[in-house]
């Protein structure tokens, strides 16, 4: 069967929305788990809440992981199921995964990311391999790929999509395959050969400034400018976008020959939590529908700043920020 793609449809009220022709999907890859805070359980992990905001966009997610045959995984299931999240987790002999977080001084988070979990053993299965061959967009990090299995996982995942290269920008039948790379450093918990690896087989790499401070060690780069560290990066690995988030001092989006600068919108915040995954489900999202990088990524800031604005990483976008 040929693969097919979303037709966009004009609304009533000027927006685009997605509808879905069936064997293409828009996946978050990697870790499912609860964050244990002081004030209690939040469901965790980086894939999930990106499916879930590009699907608000109206594009098929599926968020792909692992879970254990126990209460925590149950609860997992209820909540993506209560918050409409298609996902494929599989059931395996290892406790679902938990990150215990606690506030310094200053407020700022410190983890414990428990090892030996549910999702550092995500199986490579005959369904993960059908999904793979119908999806256009993956998002990944490095988190999970601390383990063998899951790192092989994802390897066989991003080698079984479909080879679509053409260049971001060209029409919708014709946009590649795109494989984000979010690299989403926790602890100790990467590697130089890890990150290689991944930056051989993506084509969006999505990084932080303390992120990039790492990578630009690990390279050499500490002598020249970030903004050159990421010309770098771009040709080095030839990729097609570089991501560059900054907090509150804006963020970039580098593309061969050109760049896109977005100040950080000052909002009363609520909770930081899912933020960055936001802005990169919307922007993959924006891509994905054909519109202009300076635009995607101008939305990207807005939901990524009304997620702040609310409690937990999975608000339901107004409408304005959907069309």
């Amino acid at each position: 069967m040929p693969l097919q793609w979303y037709i966009l449809l004009p609304l009533a009220g000027g927006g685009r929305e997605g509808v879905f022709m069936e064997n293409n999907y828009v996946v978050g890859l990697g870790e499912a788990l609860w964050d244990c805070l002081p004030e209690g359980r939040k469901i965790g992990g980086a894939p999930a809440n990106f499916a879930y905001h590009a699907g608000q966009f109206g594009f098929n997610t599926i968020a792909i992981s692992a879970i254990g045959n126990d209460s925590l995984g149950d609860e997992i299931v209820e909540k993506f199921d209560e918050n409409y999240l298609h996902h494929h987790l599989e059931r395996v002999d290892f406790p679902t995964g938990t990150v215990q977080v606690q506030l310094d001084d200053k407020g700022i988070p410190q983890y414990d990311i428990c090892e030996g979990v549910a999702w550092d053993n995500i199986p490579w299965t005959t369904e993960i391999e059908a999904i793979a061959r119908k999806t256009r967009a993956v998002c990944f990090g490095s988190l999970a790929q601390r383990s063998d299995v899951s790192r092989q996982t994802i390897r066989k995942f991003l080698a079984t999509m479909p080879k679509i290269t053409s260049a971001i920008g060209s029409t919708a039948s014709s946009m590649p395959t795109l494989k984000i790379f979010d690299i989403n450093i926790r602890q100790h918990f990467y590697s130089k050969e890890i990150i290689e690896e991944n930056l051989r087989e993506c084509n969006i790499l999505k990084i932080n400034d303390e992120e990039l401070e790492l990578i630009a060690e690990i390279y050499g780069l500490k002598s020249i400018s970030a903004e050159d560290q990421c010309w770098v990066l771009l040709a080095k690995w030839n990729l097609q976008m570089l991501i560059l988030t900054c907090g509150t001092h804006g963020s970039y989006v580098y593309t061969p020959g050109e760049v896109s600068f977005q100040p950080t919108p000052m909002v009363e915040v609520a909770d930081t939590v899912g933020a960055g995954d936001s802005f990169t489900g919307s922007f993959v999202a924006c891509i994905l529908q054909g519109r202009p990088v300076r635009d995607a990524h101008e939305r990207a800031v807005k939901v990524s700043a009304f997620v702040c604005t609310q409690n937990g990483a999975m608000p339901v976008l107004p409408e304005e920020l959907r069309s």
